[in-house]
């Protein structure tokens, strides 16, 4: 499944960066049914970003990058 999410999210990214609604559209409901199926068999942080939508993070992580940047969404290093 971590394949298809990856393909849809790069998708999802070319999309947004064309402006292409109908496209991001489709790619968004994509990713929340593989995030409705497949919760229990992914990874938590890739649960995470789905859910949250940081689909630029979703695709950073499946990528094997590090260093992603921490949110505002709960990450101690984005607490003050």
């Amino acid at each position: 499944m971590e394949t298809e999410i990856k393909e849809s999210l790069t998708s999802l990214l070319a999309a947004i960066k064309a402006a292409d609604g109908q496209t991001v559209a489709t790619e968004m409901a994509k990713l929340d049914e593989y995030l409705a199926r497949g919760r229990a068999g992914l990874h938590p942080q890739l649960v995470h970003f789905l859910a949250n939508r940081s689909y630029a993070k979703a695709a950073m992580f499946l990528g094997g990058e590090t260093g992603i940047p921490v949110g505002v969404c709960g990450g101690r290093a984005g607490q003050k």
